[in-house]
């Protein structure tokens, strides 16, 4: 692996030195019409300020993904787009829908709740989409993409702090043409999809777009056979297109359906408790935990559980462009309506101990935005000015159950626990619920055990020093020994009316299906922003850009939490006061059990005592910004220096497990429980993009960005938080090359180096994020290389050759807990890896038909995409894998 990453660095390393070694070595093309046809190493035009300029002239660090090398790659849906942009990463976690992420140069937004907006803003089509999981439908014919790395929220909004996407789909045209597609491949993947296009008119054109794809999982559960992670959705998707000259309108319509099983979850580390989930999984002839390697993904799910996902995905925009004469009006307006609905197996083990039934989020929006534009002063200054209003609406039905073995659990981890030898235990398991059957005690009533007898000496002999007069209290207050064997301070030895009928039966107990029934939540939002930015043409060398934005947003938020939980019972009359309960629970806490108890017994994510209806609104006003100043030092070089200042708006974590409970020493729930502030970011950039000739490029890119309130959503080992992390840093260097010496030949290398912390002055103390002050940002690795060559000579006739490869290398990854045994490195990791992408095939000199052999994945690769730590399991560890080999043929016609 480290020979690979040599060669990557030395080839980068070469063009660098080398400017001219691909035409020094390649024989100069006929000069006729035919050898000029095709875009140079860099010439493709991007709008990344909103404005028509290539790549190379525009002060901005851009990847730009022409047409011809997304259909290459094979790209599908954004998340393809990393294997072509090493600063750009996407995740999906429990949910595709919800638990998907893109992160640039190391920052984004990670977690399995709708309530979180991204810090890396999505648009296709010029119109946002607000969700990552929103985004990651099947793609269409696409014109480009570009990937605009460092805060964009001058022209692109709050919620872009670490960078946007900017998705160009395939616009109606004014000749008739088309094309179908099919491909079959290896887990019985097979798709279709086609277009068509056409005039109506001189002036009206039309298109019409389809596909469906299907494909089983690759992720094999070991009790029932079935396969997660599978592939199963359709599209269409139809546009209009008015071009008059000075009036273009586009419309366009759209719905993606997807009916899917996702996302499984393989087991990277086991702890203690992974023995209890065997304990109650062995009995039913079930598998509690796979514990073969991660990289045979397989995993154990209950079987009345699964990983159904149902998506929909639709909507409606319209783009006006309005030549005034010399001004310029540009109108995007769009509305989209998004739901998926989803169950869960939660416990991710062969055993059912809580899942997830009918869980449903709805996301409706619309937006508009309006922008005028020209110029002055015979194009000293190029101004900008606009403006941009939301409305959205976010539904969500959370229904956390309890499974038929809630009970089993908790007893058996307690069962384990206490049958240690003191002072660890008691000697003998113990229970709670009387889910194991008669033949282990309950934890009362073996207190009571009528063999030791009532002396302290006694007790101290069965029990230890420090629980033996704990227990003499306790016999005393259920008033089975004298009150003169209480000698503890603090506890009493008069009997307690109820407290030996309590502590002789078992506790009240959970009843399958019980839990969420259900939570609601709705948050509204409306932003309006303000924007305007200037480019001023110093003179034909040096320009100034500065921009401003007002963002105005305000959030408001109505839960209704209720829960059944039977389980809950005993702690809910600890919170009235109930005097037998309250006296068991100081016992209980003495001995240190109640924390845990409560917490499994009665988890925060269908704690009861949050039952009610909260309603909390936020609203926050914030100002960003951009100053550039950009100098063209020869034709062929361009360098920049800029500052910008982004912003994430702040939300409402949507999981009642947020709530803080007074019998953990807070202070109830409360509807600002929820809320989280915004984060804002100040960054630096240097600059350079060389044209050092018709056939290479290379630009670079270095960055310093500062975070402040960074959002983070972080596991506590109870619930999900949100933590506003005071201050984080990313900073490093960015390379990217691109060497075409003929039409038929393409190489693309890209290099990052990515140093993003949470900076050591933090103080993560009492927090999940303990020991990591000063470390590299979970799941972003270091340095990643990324490479792509496409080769499509002439054979004979009309018919050319492809052959592509693109590749991805990330060196070793730290993404989930920290490990004791060796110090530095995560218990959920990935050593450095590659990914290699190839193609082969035949295509005619217009690529309209094209017949290829495909492979993703060539080398069987395996890797974590992340990973976390297992709710109510302590020391277990769960890893979401990558995919597979995948390969297959694909067939394309176009006319």
């Amino acid at each position: 692996m480290k020979k690979l990453q040599l060669l990557a660095a030395t080839a980068l390393t070469l063009c660098i030195a080398s400017p001219s070694f691909a035409q020094d070595n390649t024989t100069p093309p006929a000069q006729d019409d035919q050898s000029q046809s095709y875009d140079g190493a860099n010439e493709i035009v991007v709008t990344a300020t909103l404005r028509n300029e290539t790549v190379q002239d525009v002060p901005v660090a851009v990847t730009a993904v022409p047409a011809e090398l997304l259909q290459n790659a094979g790209v599908q849906d954004i998340k393809g787009l990393e294997q072509l942009a090493p600063s750009l990463q996407t995740t999906t976690g429990q949910s595709a829908a919800t638990g998907s992420s893109f992160s640039i140069r190391g920052i984004g937004t990670a977690g399995d709740n709708p309530g979180f907006e991204p810090a890396v803003g999505v648009f296709i089509d010029g119109v946002f989409r607000p969700r990552a999981g929103v985004a990651l439908a099947e793609l269409p014919e696409l014109d480009r993409v570009e990937i605009l790395r460092g805060p964009q929220g001058t022209l692109f909004g709050r919620n872009t702090s670490a960078g946007a996407v900017r998705v160009f789909t395939a616009q109606p045209k004014f000749e008739f043409g088309g094309h179908i597609e099919g491909s079959y491949g290896n887990y019985n993947a097979w798709e279709l999809n086609g277009g068509v296009t056409g005039p109506v008119s001189e002036q009206f054109a039309v298109r019409l777009d389809a596909g469906i794809r299907k494909r089983d999982g690759y992720i094999h559960d070991v009790n029932t056979g079935r396969d997660i992670n599978n592939i199963d959705r359709y599209n269409f998707r139809g546009q209009a297109l008015l071009d008059t000259g000075a009036v273009t309108f586009r419309l366009i319509a759209d719905y993606y359906h997807t009916d899917e099983a996702c996302c499984g979850a393989v087991s990277v580390a086991r702890g203690s408790l992974a023995n209890a989930i065997n304990a109650v999984a062995v009995p039913q002839g079930l598998i509690g935990m796979y514990t073969g390697s991660p990289s045979d993904r397989r995993m154990a799910v209950s079987p009345n559980r699964n990983y159904g996902e149902q998506v929909k995905d639709g909507g409606v925009s319209g783009e006006l462009n309005w030549d005034l004469g010399s001004v310029n009006l540009t109108s995007i307006t769009a509305y989209r309506k998004w739901s998926a609905n989803r169950d869960q197996d939660i416990d991710f083990s062969g055993i059912d101990r809580a899942y997830r039934d009918d869980y449903h989020v709805n996301l409706n929006d619309f937006t508009q935005e309006l922008r005028f534009q020209g110029s002055l002063f015979g194009g000293k200054l190029d101004w900008l000015i606009g403006g941009f209003f939301l409305n959205e609406s976010l539904k969500l039905r959370d229904t956390v159950k309890i499974g038929n073995d809630g009970n089993r659990y908790v007893d058996t981890v307690f069962a384990g626990a206490l049958g240690a030898a003191p002072p660890a235990g008691f000697g003998t398991p113990l229970q709670f619920f009387g889910s194991l059957g008669p033949t282990v005690p309950l934890f009362g009533a073996a207190l009571l055990n009528p063999a030791v007898p009532n002396s302290l000496a006694a007790l101290q002999a069965a029990y230890g020093a420090s629980l033996g007069p704990l227990v003499g209290c306790f016999r005393a207050q259920v008033g089975t020994a004298p009150s003169s064997l209480c000698v503890v301070p603090g506890f009493s030895g008069t009997p307690v009316p109820g407290l030996a009928a309590l502590v002789t039966n078992p506790l009240p107990g959970a009843v399958a299906g019980q839990g969420n029934n259900p939570d609601l939540f709705n948050v509204k939002t409306n932003a309006i922003a303000l924007f305007t930015h200037n480019i001023i043409n110093v003179n034909d060398k040096i320009s100034i850009t500065l921009g401003a934005r007002w963002n105005h947003e305000k959030k408001t938020l109505d839960a209704t939490i209720n829960n059944n939980l039977g389980s809950c019972a005993f702690f809910d009359q600890v919170r009235a006061g109930n005097a037998a309960a309250a006296t068991y629970a100081k016992y209980l806490t003495a001995a240190g059990l109640f924390n845990n108890l409560f917490l499994l017994s009665c988890n925060p994510a269908v704690n009861s005592e949050f039952n009610g209806t909260y309603a909390h609104s936020r609203s926050e006003d914030k100002i960003t910004g951009t100053a550039k100043l950009s100098v063209k030092f020869t034709d062929k070089v361009l360098g920049y220096f800029s500052y910008d200042r982004g912003y994430k708006s702040g939300g409402y974590n949507l999981d009642q497990a947020t709530f803080d409970s007074v019998l953990l020493g807070g202070n109830g729930a409360q509807g600002s429980d929820l809320a989280f502030g915004s984060e804002t970011v100040d960054s630096f950039e240097l600059g350079f993009k060389t044209s050092f000739s018709r056939a290479f490029t290379l630009n670079a890119a270095l960055f310093r960005a500062k975070y402040h309130d960074l959002q983070n959503l972080v596991f506590s080992g109870n619930n999900f938080v949100v933590q506003n992390i005071k201050s984080s840093t990313s900073q490093g260097i960015e390379l990217e090359s691109i060497v075409r010496p003929s039409r038929d030949f393409t190489l693309r290398l890209a290099y990052t180096f990515l140093d993003a912390k949470y900076d050591k002055s933090n103080n993560f103390t009492g927090t999940p994020l303990a020991g990591l002050e000063g470390q590299q940002i979970q799941n972003q690795p270091r340095n990643v290389i990324t490479g792509a060559a496409t080769w499509t000579p002439h054979l004979f006739g009309n018919i050319n050759g492809l052959l592509h490869v693109d590749a991805r290398y990330n060196s070793a990854t730290e993404i989930a807990g920290v490990s004791t045994t060796f110090p530095g490195q995560g218990i959920v990791r990935n050593d450095e890896y590659v990914l290699v992408d190839a193609r082969i095939g035949l295509q005619t000199e217009d690529g309209k038909i094209r017949g290829e052999f495909f492979v993703d994945n060539l080398t069987n690769q395996y890797y974590n995409i992340t990973g976390f730590a297992v709710p109510e399991q302590t020391g277990n560890y769960a890893g979401y894998p990558g995919y597979p080999r995948f390969y297959g043929v694909r067939l394309r016609y176009g006319f």
